[in-house]
């Protein structure tokens, strides 16, 4: 069995489209380490410098691999797919639909992936020259493993978020993330500072409000950090041969 003690917990959001990277990074006690941004380098040798660590990334490690398009993987599934429908989609992708969760569709043809999900695969492939394993292997410091935020603040709120681009939407989700003990200010301390001359003068103390990009990144971080603390208290979708996504909850398959 692994000790955690010293084992940082990474979450890497690509999805800013031509914004940089954004990453976050846990220790043991949910305290946060580093919270930034930057391009591929620069998060690359973040988590190279790393002795032991579990890097979770927003998004695909490769395009579709088309096994939805294969009678025996459609047969397995629980339900099983209607007759021709999602051909298109990965195996987490249409498990993730039938709970309730829109997920981005992943293009077999790289060159049809969105830019920010080319800039995912380019992270996978710096994890691997780094020797970053996917989740999950025993006795293994440096692994990574694909996560969904979306879903995961989905599971664990037991509905479906407001916006994430909202202001309602990250006090939402920062609320989450704090209340699962995740070391971030507290964010109804900001309705404690509105006032009535701030509102009307158009001043919002939101300085410890953190951004989409940073609370995506953040879930990952704490996706892994369940994973890898408590695996029997999160859950792998999908197939290993495109990619499974992990969801900081247990849930019946």
């Amino acid at each position: 069995m692994m000790l955690f003690t010293q084992t940082t917990f990474i979450g890497i959001d690509p999805t800013a489209g031509n914004r940089p990277i954004t990453y976050a990074a846990l220790n043991r006690d949910l305290k946060l380490l580093a919270l930034g941004t930057g391009d591929l380098d620069t998060v690359a040798a973040f988590v190279g410098g790393q002795q032991s660590a579990f890097v979770a990334v927003n998004g695909p490690p490769r395009p579709n691999q088309g096994l939805m398009k294969q009678p025996q993987i459609r047969e397995s599934l629980h339900p099983a797919p209607r007759p021709g429908r999602w051909k298109g989609f990965r195996v987490a992708e249409y498990l993730l639909s039938q709970r309730g969760i829109r997920t981005p569709r992943t293009p077999a043809n790289p060159e049809n992936c969105p830019a920010w999900m080319r800039r995912g695969f380019d992270i996978y492939k710096r994890l691997a020259e780094l020797d970053y394993q996917p989740y999950p292997v025993e006795e293994t410091p440096r692994q990574w493993l694909e996560v969904y935020p979306h879903a995961s603040f989905t599971i664990l709120l037991g509905c479906q978020p407001f916006p994430k681009s909202t202001f309602e939407g990250r006090v939402q989700r920062q609320l989450l993330l704090y209340n699962q003990g995740v070391k971030i200010p507290d964010p109804m301390r900001v309705f404690e500072e509105i006032t009535r001359y701030r509102l009307l003068h158009g001043i919002l103390p939101l300085n410890d409000l953190h951004t989409q990009s940073e609370l995506d990144a953040l879930m990952a971080a704490f996706a892994a950090w369940v994973a890898a603390t408590s695996p029997q208290a999160s859950t792998l979708l999908g197939h290993p041969d495109e990619g499974q996504i992990v969801l900081p909850a247990p849930l019946a398959l």
